[in-house]
């Protein structure tokens, strides 16, 4: 246990936060069982030693942060590791990367009741187990996101501003408005396409080499986050990576599942499969017709977010998939988004269809439609956003 403290003392004292993340502040805290859920890159470890720097002093040894992934955990059940916390004057128990217990649900519901007065927040990864989201756990948790940062958290890093975050009403409303707050302060364009190429996972304050860290990620979220909480053999790794690849180089963003199917030797059917693990462990996202949702064919499959696209850079890739790529990845956590009736169109909450363009893109005028549009840093008409807008929508 010892060890344990050291370890935690270490790491909070080393942890260094360049930028607040909002999440930090929706979680309630009073919480007896909390998780953060996310995928790799985004920061859940450095999240939980944020918590554990601004909350407890280190040398009252309240708070406690534990890696799943000690050896320790191996020999002896948390409970038992929880027990001797308490007894220590523990009060909150950090657990990082919980997924990589045995039968990790299970021990931190014993813990949970057999521990009243103890406080548990605990981070898994987004891939889903085998229980369909029907666990226990899942009653008893408070469960939160944890996103990479986006547009507007980069820009706030990147300049010292504190720029808000605004609600897609906001944004439709009153973009004009908000327009006039931010650009005398900053030129966004200047730093869009840094943000595009290695802006979303925090993890590139710390890497001189950005792509090929997130290229090991990248292989982590499809080798141990999928096939080792989906139990999936080995031997079908390839065709998992294959499938990612063939859908990030593609000229199309609409799917040819059968195509797919052929090209990585597998079904159909196991093909809709691979695509929901590989949403799930945010490496793409589907985009379906109204109404309609998995086991469906997607109407179009986007990279999770524009970091990925370069990461497996083709000359296929077109701006407008980038700037597709960019616009669902700011919309997908708090609102519905669905495939327009045309390419480039989203329906957004079945109520308002936006439609992603380049500024000198001539469309039909057309009042229902709102244009983000990319390559300007403001629009020419009142339905008109510049794209990089909707970055500030968390």
């Amino acid at each position: 246990m010892e060890t344990f403290f050291q370890s935690h003392a270490f790491l909070v004292e080393h942890t260094n936060s360049p930028i607040r993340r909002g999440l930090m502040d929706t979680i309630d805290w009073s919480y007896r069982l909390i998780g953060i859920r996310g995928p790799r890159g985004v920061g859940r470890t450095q999240f939980l030693l944020t918590y554990a720097k601004e909350n407890f002093d280190p040398r009252l040894r309240q708070c406690l942060y534990a890696n799943m992934n000690s050896f320790y955990f191996q020999g002896r059940k948390l409970v038992d590791f929880a027990a001797e916390f308490i007894k220590l004057g523990g009060q909150v128990l950090l657990i990082d990367q919980a997924f990589k217990l045995p039968n990790w649900r299970e021990q931190i519901i014993e813990c949970y009741n057999r521990f009243p007065y103890l406080r548990i927040v605990y981070s898994t990864t987004s891939v889903r187990g085998g229980d369909n989201d029907h666990t226990e756990l899942n009653t008893l948790a408070q469960q939160y996101w944890l996103h990479g940062f986006s547009f507007r958290e980069f820009i706030n890093l990147r300049t010292g501003e504190n720029f808000r975050a605004y609600t897609l009403k906001e944004l439709l409303e009153d973009h004009k408005s908000i327009l006039k707050s931010i650009l005398p302060k900053v030129r966004p364009w200047e730093y869009f396409q840094q943000y595009l190429h290695h802006g979303y996972y925090p993890f590139f304050l710390e890497s001189s080499n950005f792509i090929e860290q997130l290229l090991r990620g990248m292989n982590t979220m499809i080798e141990i986050d999928i096939l080792f909480i989906k139990q999936i053999e080995l031997k079908y790794l390839e065709r998992i990576k294959k499938l990612l690849y063939l859908l990030a180089v593609s000229d199309s963003t609409a799917p040819n599942v059968s195509r797919l199917a052929e090209e990585i030797g597998t079904s159909r059917a196991t093909v809709m499969n691979y695509l929901k693990y590989l949403e799930e462990a945010r490496l793409v996202n589907l985009i379906y017709k109204e109404d309609e949702c998995f086991p469906k064919k997607p109407a179009s499959v986007l990279l999770h977010n524009p970091n990925l696209l370069y990461s497996i850079y083709s000359p296929q890739i077109s701006e407008q998939t980038i700037m597709e790529t960019f616009f669902v990845n700011s919309l997908w956590r708090h609102h519905t988004v669905n495939k327009g009736k045309r390419d480039s169109i989203y329906r957004i909450n079945h109520n308002t269809d936006i439609q992603v363009c380049d500024r000198s893109k001539r469309v039909k005028s057309d009042p229902n439609i709102v244009l983000a549009r990319y390559n300007t840093e403001v629009g020419r008409g009142d339905n008109e956003i510049p794209l990089w807008l909707f970055g500030f929508l968390y």
